[in-house]
């Protein structure tokens, strides 16, 4: 067996870094422009001036050109795998502790830098793409309880993950900043699970029964 050459590294080759940094910039406009399902690759490299090869070549999968586009430092693919394969029931509270526990981490940092990025500028639409296309989308079906709630039950699930990382780390508010994972997950975590298979008030793209009455 030849022994591999001091100081080479395995894995793909990092590449020209000038053209690695115009596909990306190309990918985030056209991930926040039309989103994630209608992006291609090729159409990412034709913008780019690159050969789509190129860009697989950099970046591997879509999945993979959509996290560096928008800098995550970790892949919500792992903390996802265990909440998958655990009973739905307990899916909200997993879901909860097993983000807390990034964000809390030494990652949290560079979670809220890639956090700004996405949502500075004309750049909203990576972080909607970003929570239901590539952080929730597993998710959905094992939730679609009746039929056709689950992109429901993911948006409500989407809108209290980025309120509470808005909240508790990017504005620091007391006493929320200042709660240990375990308080956090006793308080928000009932309601992430009622999310996810509790009773919603009204079905899926239906209004209300009525108006909510005003106070006099």
């Amino acid at each position: 067996m030849t022994d591999r050459p001091e100081g080479v590294r395995t894995g793909r080759r990092p590449g020209n870094p000038d053209t690695r940094e115009a596909i990306l910039t190309v990918a985030r406009a056209r991930f926040a422009d039309t989103g994630f399902d209608k992006t291609s690759v090729r159409s990412i490299a034709a913008a780019a001036g690159v050969d789509s090869a190129l860009v697989h070549h950099y970046f591997g999968t879509k999945r993979e050109l959509f996290l560096a586009a928008v800098a995550m430092p970790v892949d919500p693919h792992v903390v996802l795998a265990a909440i998958l394969n655990a009973p739905v029931e307990q899916a909200g509270e997993q879901l909860l502790r097993a983000v807390l526990g990034i964000w809390d981490s030494a990652l949290g940092d560079a979670v809220q830098a890639a956090f700004r990025t996405a949502i500075s500028g004309e750049s909203t639409g990576l972080v909607r793409d970003f929570l239901i296309e590539v952080v929730l989308r597993e998710l959905i079906d094992r939730i679609d309880d009746p039929p056709g709630s689950g992109p429901v039950r993911a948006t409500l699930l989407a809108s209290q993950m980025s309120g509470l990382f808005v909240v508790r780390y990017l504005l620091g508010v007391e006493p929320l900043a200042s709660l240990s994972i375990d308080e956090v997950v006793t308080l928000v975590g009932p309601t992430m699970q009622r999310y996810l298979t509790g009773d919603l008030d009204a079905a899926p793209g239906q209004a209300s029964a009525g108006p909510v009455p005003r106070a006099t």
